[in-house]
């Protein structure tokens, strides 16, 4: 399905060929968002678990949307960044690291949330498509920067356990308008992968740190 920001510029393409042909006038910003959000929604059915809810933008997302393919300015992501934080929900226990193990397969998983998945099936945080992080896997993407030896060049520490589990939850909040998902704050995982996945970072014995 196309994003957001490719149909506003096709809806936007189309309004200025109008606009050229003296036929209307321009429409503003805020109506080529709206006609763009009604195509995306027009080509989009609800099936299974996939419902219409999830083109619906909250604020973050909104405002990233405008500077798609732009430099965000300093003074807005530092906003972003800061709301963002303060959603994060930290655990309770004070503890940010599971079982590695158990991270490594959520981070080799990439079914989930998909209109074909069983919605009570596993769900994955799919970290190879864009890391790489064991170098005995054999594909990994580079999207993302490389994970490997992420505690080990970081140190063991409360700080960098502390940092991970908060960057995994909602990336947001430490890089405004990333591309990574926002696995916790938009329940894609549990608090508990959370911690799985921090693991695989940040235990000296995963395969990441080796």
């Amino acid at each position: 399905m196309p994003s957001l920001t490719f149909v506003r510029a096709f809806v936007a393409v189309l309004a200025a060929s109008v606009f050229v042909l003296g036929c209307a006038t321009a429409p503003s910003d805020p109506e080529l968002d709206a006609k763009a959000a009604a195509v995306l929604k027009g080509s989009f059915r609800v099936q299974g678990q996939a419902k219409l809810e999830r083109l619906d933008q909250d604020e973050t997302q909104k405002t990233c949307s405008t500077y798609a393919g732009k430099a965000v300015p300093k003074d807005v992501g530092e906003r972003i960044e800061k709301a963002n934080l303060a959603t994060v929900h930290w655990p309770a226990d004070g503890k940010y690291v599971g079982d590695w193990k158990s991270g490594e397969r959520i981070a080799q998983e990439g079914r989930g949330m998909q209109y074909s998945d069983d919605p009570k099936g596993p769900v994955g945080a799919n970290c190879y498509a864009c890391h790489r992080l064991d170098p005995q896997e054999l594909s990994y993407g580079t999207i993302g920067p490389s994970l490997y030896q992420f505690g080990k060049v970081r140190g063991y520490t409360d700080e960098t356990r502390k940092y991970a589990y908060g960057k995994i939850w909602n990336a947001e909040a430490y890089n405004a308008c990333t591309n990574m998902p926002r696995f916790g704050h938009q329940g894609i995982l549990t608090e508990a992968q959370v911690k799985d996945v921090v693991a695989l970072l940040v235990d000296p014995e995963s395969p990441v740190n080796k």
